[in-house]
């Protein structure tokens, strides 16, 4: 059986690379074939870029594409895992999809929870977090922006929690949160305080994965506002200093215009992943407690937990119409011109750029 053992795995390493070479081949000659249409059937001038692109719009068309549209079509079903297909009982229609609509938000989202309930602990969650990245973000970033020593190393040091790959932060943090042998409930009875039940208690499961995700978000977003702090001139400062303006004043009126059209992708972005962000709740909530979870771990839960697969996959379509709706609001609200004008505003004249 053990000198079976090397055979069975050279045999499966060979039939693994005849796959990928057999892809590659196959998607080579598609692509020719795709180029010689064009050029030569239908004499297409940008026949070669054309050609070229027809990779990504296939790989996106399968990762991006189909499962959005997948997604519609689940929706207006009552998939389940007693109903997989319409061959063991699946309907399908409008009828049903209103119903799974409705569903979303008169239903219990898993057992319990209802969804108000669940989206208004999401709203809490993203709004304290994007909260405290931006401003603490924001405050990291203007002290590395100041000239010291070895600041370098400092902004090395301060990506390290963003650096690490996030489930392994998270599965660590977990074990320090531990009622019995977690380090955090160690430290607080070593000065005589109770230990914090975080698994189990409603409020303190919300405050842990909350704090992990502080700790592992406010090094991305000092990062993003840095690169946008070095690149305003220093002749605006000088200027508004001239001016008589305080530090508070120079920071209202100088950095944050400046900053805008570095700052309002980096909060929309923080809003889009902190409200889908998975892991964290997911992870740290161990005990599945409802009480704990947000839209994104009750949908997943509800798929694949409880397999209500036509209501997950309205909830999917609930949460996508809310976020963009959000990043329209916000894009609005704030004036925000994807062709960044601002940070090409003119230099005044005599000016230059401090390195």
């Amino acid at each position: 059986m053990g000198s079976l053992t090397p055979q069975i795995i050279g045999q499966s390493i060979e039939q693994v690379g005849l796959t990928i070479l057999a892809v590659v081949v196959i998607a080579l000659g598609l692509q020719l074939l795709f180029y010689a249409i064009l050029s030569k059937g239908m004499s297409t001038r940008h026949s070669l870029p054309y050609t070229l692109l027809v990779p990504a719009i296939i790989g996106l068309s399968l990762l991006v594409v189909f499962p959005i549209l997948y997604n519609f079509f689940l929706a207006f079903t009552d998939m389940s895992l007693r109903r997989f297909g319409f061959e063991r009982g699946m309907t399908m229609g409008i009828a049903q999809g209103l119903n799974n609509f409705r569903n979303v938000f008169t239903a219990p989202v898993l057992q319990q929870q209802h969804f108000f309930p669940v989206f208004g602990r999401t709203i809490l969650w993203t709004a304290m977090q994007v909260t405290v990245h931006v401003s603490c973000g924001m405050g990291l970033a203007i002290l590395l922006n100041r000239p010291m020593k070895m600041r370098g190393v400092y902004r090395a040091i301060i990506l390290i929690p963003w650096a690490i790959p996030q489930i392994v932060a998270v599965l660590t943090w977990r074990t320090e949160f531990n009622a019995q042998w977690g380090f955090v409930n160690i430290m607080l009875q070593g000065i005589g305080l109770e230990a914090i039940p975080w698994m189990t208690s409603r409020f303190w499961n919300f405050m842990a994965f909350n704090i992990v995700n502080f700790w592992l978000g406010i090094p991305f977003m000092t990062v993003i506002l840095l690169g946008g702090l070095q690149s305003i001139n220093d002749t605006y400062y000088e200027s508004a200093e001239i001016d008589g303006a305080s530090k508070w004043q120079r920071f209202t009126n100088v950095t944050i215009p400046m900053i805008k059209p570095v700052l309002t992708p980096a909060v929309i972005l923080g809003v889009i992943w902190t409200f889908n962000n998975f892991n964290i709740p997911y992870f740290i909530n161990q005990r599945g407690l409802e009480t704990s979870d947000i839209l994104v771990t009750a949908l997943f839960r509800a798929a694949f937990e409880f397999n209500r697969y036509g209501f997950a996959a309205a909830l999917a379509i609930v949460i996508f119409a809310i976020l963009l709706g959000f990043t329209v609001a916000y894009m609005k609200i704030t004036g925000f011109n994807p062709t960044l004008k601002a940070m090409n505003a003119p230099v005044p004249a005599g000016s230059r750029r401090k390195k």
